[in-house]
């Protein structure tokens, strides 16, 4: 696989994470500055072999991300964060499957995670890290 094209994916995780984009010219914008030089027709063709769906407020989100935004919304009753540990409380029986849509989603500050009943426990790097996460779940949690 093309390197180039594997940082420029990776920033594009990283941009439609973090901002609202609702346009490939937008997102093409973004990539031009973090430092990458591409066309409209190249992040087109990123955003569909990545699998980017567009949610009904016009922006991008990452299949991964979409399905553990359900999966939070529907599913998780809490989130919390000790140190570099997340601990996410869930309906019973429903851990499991939330867990697995954390480990889908790839996000780069999750190390790992391990899943009960009802009670996940994910890993993360460092303090910081692992505050971020629980906000990042207890929006998605929160999201309609």
């Amino acid at each position: 696989m093309n390197r180039s094209r594997d940082a420029r994916r990776h920033m594009i995780r990283e941009i439609v994470r973090e901002k609202p984009i609702r346009t490939q010219q937008a997102l093409v914008a973004e990539l031009k500055a973090a430092g990458f030089e591409c066309t409209q027709a190249t992040v087109s063709r990123d955003i569909s072999e990545m699998g980017l769906s567009k949610l009904a407020d016009g922006h991008y989100m990452l299949a991964g991300d979409l399905y553990l935004q359900r999966m939070m919304g529907d599913l998780a009753i809490s989130v919390m964060a000790v140190n570099n540990l997340v601990l996410v409380k869930a309906h019973p029986g429903t851990a499991q499957g939330i867990t697995a849509a954390i480990d889908g989603a790839e996000l780069p500050e999750v190390l790992g995670t391990i899943a009960g009943d009802d009670t996940i426990l994910v890993v993360t790097q460092t303090n910081e890290t692992g505050t971020g996460l629980a906000e990042h779940l207890d929006k998605l949690r929160r999201t309609p």
